[in-house]
């Protein structure tokens, strides 16, 4: 595996696929209420919770092709990424244009949107001071999976 770097690009701080991350009997599912919560004008709060909320059953559809990162840099702020967040990546979905996806780049790794250029595929960052990364017969590319999700750092 290449190591993170930050080469221009955002780098990624790989945590761990969920196919070799086995539950722990100490892990438990938090409180999920039953309603949800005003952006607006405050309601009135409802006293029950409707079940118990496990994240990873919200957020993995594909346990054994899903790891988490952490992202480093700024080069995706314009898709909502930020420093220090955590992405959900999905290695079992097949990327597309349009989708955010974690790939290696002439053996860097690299969080960029993909998109369908003039001349082929390009790795787009969501920050102008950042270049696009186009992609050619001379580039060594693979997309390591597509974010399926980001949680913001505090």
């Amino acid at each position: 595996m290449p190591a993170p770097s930050n080469h221009g690009s955002t780098g990624i701080d790989l945590i761990g696929a969920a196919s070799q991350v086995a539950p722990s009997s100490h892990q438990q599912a938090s409180p999920l209420f039953g309603a949800g919560v005003e952006a607006g004008f405050p309601s009135p709060a409802d006293d029950y919770i409707d079940r118990p909320l496990d994240l990873h059953e919200a957020l993995v559809t594909h346990p054994a092709a899903t790891f988490f990162v952490r992202a480093r840099g700024h080069s995706m702020t314009g898709a909502g990424i930020h420093d220090g967040d955590l992405l959900v990546v999905d290695r079992s979905r097949s990327p597309a244009p349009g989708h955010v996806v974690i790939a290696a780049v002439d053996g860097e790794l690299t969080i960029k949107r993909l998109q369908q250029g003039e001349h082929g595929l390009q790795l787009v960052p969501e920050n102008d001071d950042y270049p696009v990364l186009d992609i050619n017969e001379d580039t060594d590319a693979r997309v390591w999976g597509v974010v399926t999700w980001t949680i913001h750092a505090p």
